[in-house]
């Protein structure tokens, strides 16, 4: 097996990337795998197989950059985002951070580092103590790292956090409850900024909120990056969500990166079917637009990730698939025209992808 291309410090960036060439990775995954064993049997249980939820998945993340994460549900994204965050253990693999491996440092070796690394997760409701009001749950980690003792200034400083999200500081007192779902997110967001942190890993942050609700969110993260210097990793199954939010985008599917490219190239020009499939089922606002795209509708269901397809995953549902090829010979991820990196013996051209993408020209 071949070596994968450099995925990042800007070798492969296209014209338009935000990310300067020169600057070095703060994180890097490299052949990151996560296998869940499947076993059977109560008493002598044994292992028949495994759940290949990330197999060999390797992307870096340059300091200030905002990488998006993306795929259908089951494609592995949030357990990439768990594994980076040490939240599960790696089966293999390297999670570099500042050059240094985490994949395999204990527990007690981890938790300096937690400082530095933070997440906002999925679910505003369950993701917050019921029982513990706004200002414990923000406080939670100056208490956990030690970082201020005296309680009128952490109070002081979890009052400022509340501001600085939106949040009326006034309500320092109150539960979870007795907020909206946005306003929950918020304090999710203030819990995982409380310690000035380097890398946020923002899995699905507003698939739970309203669209109304969701531009908030996402504004407010964008002006969190600029003002703290935050690197976020954000993961999202809605294409339309990470456009204007990411400078660079993994598309993700059963396990495996398929098309890693910055935001502007991978809508204007996708290389891997299965990203062209996706941005051909993003909803157009221009009816002319609309009625000239033709949806690429897949066929199939997504095979189990307990037993995935020989060679290209997505082959048994790709209309480019030609047997004896595709089935037979895995692909590699590779440079293809316009900067793109995608795994894909028979990628998009650039007639296809004006059939199925017109918005991408616009």
């Amino acid at each position: 097996m071949t070596d994968p291309p450099d995925l990042g410090k800007g070798a492969n960036l296209s014209k338009g990337a935000t990310v300067p060439p020169k600057r070095e990775p703060i994180i890097e995954v490299k052949d990151l795998k996560k296998h869940f064993p499947i076993k059977k049997g109560i008493i002598l249980a044994r292992q028949v197989g495994a759940v290949r939820a990330v197999d060999g998945v390797s992307f870096d993340v340059a300091a200030g950059e905002t990488l998006g994460i993306v795929g259908e549900s089951g494609c592995g994204k949030s357990t990439t985002a768990r594994l980076i965050m040490r939240l599960l253990d790696p089966t293999s693999g390297q999670i570099l951070y500042q050059g240094q491996d985490i994949a395999t440092l204990s527990r007690k070796e981890l938790k300096p580092l937690r400082r530095d690394m933070q997440m906002i997760f999925q679910d505003p409701y369950s993701s917050l103590n019921p029982r513990k009001t706004v200002g414990s749950i923000i406080s939670e980690p100056f208490i956990i790292h030690g970082t201020e003792t005296d309680e009128d200034k952490r109070k002081k400083l979890v009052q400022e956090l509340m501001d600085q999200v939106g949040l009326n500081p006034e309500h320092y007192n109150r539960l979870p409850h007795e907020f909206s779902g946005g306003q929950r997110q918020r304090i999710g967001v203030a819990r995982a900024i409380a310690l000035k942190p380097k890398i946020v890993v923002a899995d699905e942050p507003v698939s739970a909120l309203d669209v109304s609700i969701q531009a908030q969110i996402l504004n407010l993260l964008r002006d969190l990056q600029r003002d703290l210097g935050l690197t976020i990793i954000f993961i999202a199954h809605d294409l339309s969500v990470v456009r204007h939010m990411c400078d660079r985008i993994a598309v993700m599917y059963l396990g495996k990166v398929v098309e890693l490219a910055s935001a502007d190239e991978l809508y204007a020009r996708p290389r891997h079917p299965y990203t062209g499939a996706l941005l051909s089922a993003v909803p157009v606002p221009d009816p002319v637009l609309a009625a000239a795209k033709k949806r690429q509708i897949l066929g199939g269901d997504v095979p189990s990730p307990a037993n995935p397809p020989s060679a290209c995953r997505f082959h048994t549902r790709c209309p480019k698939a030609v047997m004896g090829t595709c089935d037979v010979d895995e692909p590699q991820l590779e440079v293809k025209d316009g900067g793109s990196i995608a795994a894909c013996h028979f990628p998009l051209t650039d007639r296809e992808v004006g059939a199925q993408v017109p918005t991408a020209a616009a």
